[in-house]
Formats: structure tokens, sequence, C-alpha cells
């Protein structure tokens, strides 16, 4: 019999809290307290604290409400020491608030404002925090407003702002956009994790320190008031659409990201970053850094170096299939992890609307690439247990790729640039737990470098990776000795048989490039299938259409990864001109598939890779029939066709990574 292959289940326990019906429990924020229970922010103003999450003894965990009527606090933080000990704080839409317990019953007596901002009423003004520093001071940060676009309308939207224990306010960074989640390691480095959005090509996690400019330009507009500390204003930010480290070289105070999570192949929204504290109770990745995807469902790992003092690293898949969107994260006593999530307007591919969440590693060790570091002539991988000779110091076993994202004013961006960059040897440590991968010399700052070990396999058990992909940003390429290859892969080498992905495409500002084949003939990947797709999506209407379309249909969108209309009826083999309005503040399409196959559709979009955004997520099947393409928030596109002769359900979807499970309806195709 066949052994089953190992799982993220096998290594990382999902335990589900169970939650009373009466509460909704829609996580905003968490908390812990010395005692072990919970402290839950929900986003319709309540705060519950949570007896027995661990489940111990009768199993039951109990709920008791401690705070209500709050404005969708997307906060908590018990205090442990200082004037403040033993109080917990909320951060509001407007304001950080004391909630006071001053007769010991758990429920809050007082609610006492600490520090406040002004509002402007859009719907986008999140406020999330506060965090703690190691000098006792808070940290804070408020998103910006969405009209189409990012905007700072009230006063510090886009910043991280700094609070001390007097209540007195510094300016800390701005050119953030939506700054849901950040922590602040152990020496006091603070990183905050962004989502794609305008000026934001992909997920991303960035260093700020103090004058910090993360990226976009509406926070600038109060660059000019009292304590700020830059000077930079909105006009001073080109949109070019140059790499982002590019840009950088010539704006000041642009902080480029230590990680960039690409879009849909990690994740689509982060969330909240943790530091594992646990000493090694949560696995082998102590000192590593966790980043929840609210989108997704799902947490990723983080590893980080310092090179040339800038800090730098590299982000891996982890643990996927939570019960909804996560929003916070936090360390239980034992060292597990506690999810809070939510997806109550920002869906997510877990399914129900809220849940809470405990992640226990089961003491069995994952086979996983544990840290991807900076070498001057490739990537040092470290493994979490000894890989076999054979696989693991073969360059076939493993692949490069480089590319980057545009810094513009535009919503996202699709990959650039992308190149593969050519191994040409690999250098296997006496104990099997690194690998040295030598490249040419086509390493390239500031862009992400995708390393892929699919060949190795680990040295007991004969295992294939957990996880086999990571994705390093090359900040600063180390400084140091190059590697001295063996006299064999040298030789290899020099002939041309060195594992050389050049014979796979590659792309050059956004272009395709023909490479060449092992037979000398030229390739292009996917550009059969790329004319084939051309055809199913017609923008101008059809000159033999004399008399115009027999019907015009438009469907928009509205929050919640939803389409504003579920289902839509036309003739067997009549005129169509689509309408599709994005509406809404992220990314979709509209693709009009076979009976029955959005899911599989979705699923195939989602394996597209580094090619899906030029694709715009459009896989090259039989069951697409017509589609859009992808379109930037507030915009619209129409698109001609001719019904299906064959009467049926039919569907469209958007087949945007992570939105085909929710983003669904039915184009019903009925007789003439």
């Amino acid at each position: 019999m066949a052994q089953r292959p190992a799982s993220e289940e096998d290594y990382y326990r999902m335990v589900t809290v169970p939650i009373p019906e009466n509460v909704m429990l829609e996580v905003g924020g968490m908390t812990s307290l010395p005692d072990g229970r919970l402290a839950v922010s929900t986003r319709r103003g309540d705060v519950w604290l949570v007896s027995n999450a661990y489940m111990q003894g009768s199993r039951q965990p109990t709920f008791k409400r401690f705070a209500t009527g709050l404005h969708e606090p997307l906060g908590l933080l018990y205090r442990t020491a200082g004037p403040y000990k033993g109080e917990i704080f909320a951060t509001q839409r407007g304001e950080v608030t004391r909630l006071i317990d001053t007769d010991g019953d758990d429920v809050a007596d007082e609610y006492r404002s600490f520090y406040k901002w002004p509002l402007s009423g859009n719907y986008h003004q999140y406020s999330y925090g506060p965090v703690t520093l190691p000098d006792g001071d808070m940290v804070i940060t408020l998103n910006l407003d969405w009209i189409g676009k990012g905007a700072s309308q009230s006063k510090w939207r886009g910043w991280m702002l700094k609070l001390n224990d007097k209540g007195e306010m510094t300016p800390w960074a701005t050119g953030l956009r939506s700054p849901a989640g950040f922590g602040v390691l152990r020496d006091g480095s603070i990183f905050y994790g962004e989502n794609q959005g305008d000026w934001v090509g992909s997920g991303r996690v960035t260093h700020l320190e103090k004058g910090d400019f993360a990226g976009n330009p509406a926070g600038l507009r109060w660059s000019g008031e009292e304590g700020s500390p830059l000077t930079l204003k909105p006009e001073d930010v080109p949109s070019t659409g140059k790499p982002m480290f590019e840009v950088a070289k010539t704006v000041k105070n642009l902080k480029v990201p230590a990680v960039w999570f690409p879009h849909t192949l990690m994740g689509i929204s982060t969330s909240d970053i943790r530091e594992d504290t646990t000493a090694g109770a949560f696995g082998p990745f102590a000192g590593q850094l966790f980043v929840g995807d609210q989108g997704h469902s799902k947490v990723m790992r983080m590893s980080l170096e310092k090179v040339a003092g800038k800090w730098q690293g590299a982000c891996y898949p982890f643990r996927e299939g939570f019960q909804s969107g996560i929003i916070r994260m936090l360390w239980g006593q034992d060292g597990s992890m506690f999810v809070g999530m939510t997806s109550r307007g920002w869906a997510s591919t877990g399914k129900s609307p809220y849940g809470l969440q405990r992640l226990v590693w089961t003491g069995k060790m994952p086979f996983e690439m544990k840290t991807i570091t900076s070498k001057p002539d490739g990537f040092l991988v470290t493994f979490t247990m000894p890989v076999d000779k054979k696989t693991g110091e073969d360059p076939a076993s493993y692949s490069l790729n480089s590319f980057t994202y545009k810094y513009h004013s535009t919503y996202g961006s699709p990959i650039e640039d992308a190149r593969t960059v050519p191994i040409r040897g690999i250098i296997l440590s006496s104990d099997g737990l690194s690998a040295r991968i030598v490249a040419d010399t086509s390493l390239r700052e500031g862009y992400i470098h995708e390393v892929k070990a699919e060949g190795v396999k680990s040295a007991a058990g004969n295992l294939s990776l957990l996880h086999n992909t990571g994705y390093y940003t090359l900040n600063a390429i180390a400084t140091g000795e190059k590697a001295n290859l063996p006299a064999r892969q040298m030789a290899s080498a020099s002939t041309g048989m060195a594992h050389d992905h050049s014979a796979m495409m590659a792309t050059s500002g956004g272009k395709e490039v023909a490479m060449k084949s092992g037979k000398g003939k030229a390739i292009v990947p996917g550009k059969k299938a790329a004319a084939s797709i051309s055809a199913k999506r017609v923008t101008d209407m059809p000159a033999t259409w004399t008399n115009g379309p027999d019907q015009t249909i438009s469907i928009g969108t509205k929050p919640g990864l939803k389409f504003d209309t579920e289902k839509v009826e036309v003739k067997a083999g009549s005129r169509i001109k689509f309408v599709f309005n994005n509406n809404d503040d992220m990314l979709h399409n509209c693709v009009i598939v076979k009976p029955g196959t959005a899911n599989s559709v979705g699923n195939a979009a989602m394996k597209l890779n580094l090619n899906g955004a030029k694709m715009n997520y459009i896989p090259a099947s039989t069951d697409v029939l017509f589609h859009t393409n992808i379109m930037q928030p507030e915009s619209a596109e129409s698109i001609y066709f001719t019904a299906p002769t064959e009467p049926g359900d039919y569907q469209f979807v958007c087949t945007f990574p992570g939105h085909s499970a929710l983003m669904q309806g039915v184009f019903k195709v009925v007789k003439q």
C-alpha cells in the first residue's frame, strides 16, 4: 500500500474553540491575561473574556462579556507593567480606550479615553493596535480612507503613531495603506504588513524606523505638521512604474520592504505578525515570524537576516485551511497559537463568518526549508532535517527565478521582468542540513528570488519537502568568499550541463522571451494557449451586428467578494453585450464558464503561479467560454459574444486567486 504524502495536519493540528450561538465573535483584537484567559474584541463592538480556551477538563470554554458599545475595535492590549498594569487598552476607530474593571467582577466599569484622533466617516478608516515597545511605549496604525484610491481625509491617516504612558503622541512613520498587522521583535525592531492596493504591487512586510516612508503618498499630506519626522510631500513621489527599489534611490525616506509576499503565490491580504518566542514549543522555527493572511485563511512563515545593515529575508507557506479570514494571532501559554478570524466585509476562502482556532505542534518534525540566506554568489538553504545526498547535491533538484513589481499609483501590479537564474552547482554540507545554491552572475538586488527545491528528498524516509518554495527579497547581496564548486560540478557547468533554467520561458519588461530548448528550438510556453484565449474576449462589437446586441447584461460587485447579481438569463444563440463593473476596492475579473466548472476553473487559475497576472488569471481551459480581463477598482469593461446554443445553467466567476469559491453566479441559457 502506497504511503500517504505528508500533510500540514500531520505537524500542526487545528483545534476549533466552540463559540456560543449568541456570541458573534468577529475577531478584531486579541490579548492574553496572566491567568490564561483570552480577551477578544469583535468588530461589532464587544470585548469577551474567554476562559478555558485550551479546552481542558470539561473541554468547554466559557465566554463573559467584559465591555460593549465600542466602535469596531481592531486591537487589544493587556498592560502587564507600568501605571496601567492590569488594564485592557482597545483601539477603536477614533481613539485608544482604557477599559477598567474597578471591582473585579470581570466587567469593565470605566471606559477612559487615552488618545483620540479625528474621523472623516469613511468606511475604510480602520485603526489597529496598540502594540507595546520594549521601553513601555505603544504604537498604533491608522488605515487610509478609500475614495476609489487611498486617501488621508483626516489627520494622521496612513501613519504609525507612538504613544507614551502620558497619552502623548509622536508621529513615527507614514506611507501606510492598510496596516492591519504589525509586530515588535525582542530587540525593538518594528515590522508592519501591507496589503496589495494603490502604490502597493503585492503584499509585503517592512521594517519601520522613525521617519520612514513606506510607499503610499496619501499620508504625506500631514508631513508638514508639528512633530512630523519627515518633510517629503505627496508630489515628491513619482508614479513611473519602475521597481520600488530603484525609486528609493532618488526619493528620500522611501523604505523598501524587508520581505515581499508575492500576491496569490503566498497570500492576498497580510494581517497579523508574530515572532516565535516559544523557545521551540511551536516547532523548529524559534525566532522566526509568522504572518497571517485574511483572504486566503492561512498562516505564512518568514525568516529574516541583516545584510549591509538592512533587514531582508524570505517567506514560506506554512499552514492553510483555517475556518475564516485571519485577523489576529496570539501565543498561548503552552506555546500553541490562537488564531482569531472574521470574514464580514473581507471575504475569505474560509467559509465561516468568524472563528477562533488554536494551532498546536504535534511534536513531529516537518521536513522543510528552514531558512534561506544570501550568499555572494547565490543562496544558502538550511533544512529542518538532513537531506539525501544524491538529490541534495543535484542541481536539477533546485530552481531559481527572479522578478519584481511596478511601483505606481495603480492598484497592484503584475509580475514584472521575470527571469530564470541559472544554477552553476550545489554544495551540500557534510551533515546534510544545508545546501549552498551557487548561481551565475544574474542575481539582482531589489528583486524577489523564487527558490524551489522540488527534487530534494530527506535522508531518512525519502520524504519530499512539505513546502518546497520560498521567496527571498534580495535588497543587498551578502559579501564574503564565493563558493568553490566540486570539480565534477565545475566541469558540468563549463559544458553547459549544470541545471540551467534558461531553457524555460522568461519575461523582460513584461514581454515574452523565447528561450532555447535542449534541441535548439525556440519555445514560448503558453503562446498557443494565449492565442486561443484571446478569442474569448472581444471588446469591440462585431461589425456584423448591424442591429446591435440582442441583450445587454450588466454585472457589478459588492463587498464581501460577491457579484451584485446572482443570476442572469439569456436566450440560446443570442448576441450578448456583457458589461462588468468592478465597483469594489480590489481587483476582479468576470469569467463565463461551462456548467459546474466554476470551482475547477478557479483552482486552475490558482496554479498559474508566476504567469497568473499576465494571463489575467484565465487558465487555458476549454471550460472557459468568455472573459473580461482583471479590472482595476472603479473600472469597467464590455465584451461581446454569442450565447451558447445548448441550454443549461452556465456560470460566471471571478478567477482572481482566492475569490472563485465565493464570487460565483448562474448564467442561465434558455431555448429561443
